[in-house]
């Protein structure tokens, strides 16, 4: 009888141990993808992120939205990660076209939100099955300031920004959904342009790291949306990965992230 409980004991304590071991990997595969570890490089940007919601009736074509980075400031080519995804959509012998980039150089949340009310807008959006967006990075950084040399923002600064414009992402997504219920919607996740920069290393990855947090936690909302991490590509390969003028994404990175798009949105071969 002893022997039976003690057995029965030790195998009880095994299955909370193996359950303990589970949570723990979940949380730690979450977190990487929001916040990777700033030592893993190239090995990393293989992760896994792939999602159950194909888009809808085979519709494959994309439309960008947002700011410079949605626009392709930086790529020489010009190409952006939207016009790269749909090459890469092509590849996977899909059909794909561009509807239409609508990236603006200096795109904030606030000025985003009128403008998903104009009609040319609304119905480019409404002829895509993928729609990328990407906004924020004008709300947190300054970019033209920073690199030029101008006051660099406060933790308190970068935090107040965060919240703001946090609220407005929320509308943005919304007015997403509500402008093509049916298309499925990739945001591209933030990160600190400005790792290099003494003082803005710390409180920018705090601050990026709070963002992207926040983001997920919107675009949650809604069934079949996707969040693209970048945040990994940057922290420790700023000199590679950034163009000329420090900010924006080169040719090569704007390529990971059209990778990363279509491994998250696990478009079938044919």
């Amino acid at each position: 009888m002893n022997t039976t409980s003690r057995i029965w004991r030790i195998t009880g304590l095994l299955s909370a141990v193996s359950t303990v071991i589970l949570v723990l990997g979940f949380l730690y595969a979450v977190k990487d993808i929001v916040q990777p570890a700033q030592g893993e490089e190239q090995a990393h940007l293989s992760q896994e992120f792939t999602s159950n919601y194909p888009p809808q009736g085979n519709n494959y074509d994309v439309a960008a939205i947002g700011d410079s980075l949605a626009k392709g400031t930086g790529d020489d080519t010009g190409a952006g990660f939207a016009k790269r995804t749909v090459e890469l959509i092509n590849n996977n012998s899909n059909e794909s076209k561009l509807i239409n980039n609508l990236g603006i150089n200096g795109l904030t949340t606030a000025k985003l939100i009128p403008l998903l009310d104009e009609e040319g807008v609304q119905y480019s959006l409404r002829q895509a099955g993928i729609i990328i967006l990407s906004i924020g990075g004008n709300d947190l950084f300054d970019g033209n300031s920073v690199v030029n040399g101008g006051d660099l923002p406060t933790e308190l600064d970068l935090e107040a920004a965060v919240k703001k414009a946090g609220e407005n992402l929320s509308k943005v997504v919304e007015k997403l959904h509500q402008i093509n219920p049916h298309a499925r919607l990739v945001y591209v996740s933030l990160y600190n342009p400005f790792t290099e920069i003494e003082g803005m290393r710390d409180i920018g990855n705090k601050a990026v790291s709070s963002w992207n947090l926040i983001a997920m936690e919107v675009m949650d909302l809604y069934e079949g949306s996707l969040i693209v991490p970048t945040y990994d590509l940057y922290m420790n390969n700023s000199a590679r990965y950034l163009s000329s003028d420090h900010f924006h994404p080169n040719g090569d990175s704007y390529q990971l992230i059209a990778d990363r798009i279509i491994q998250g949105l696990a478009i079938p071969h044919k």
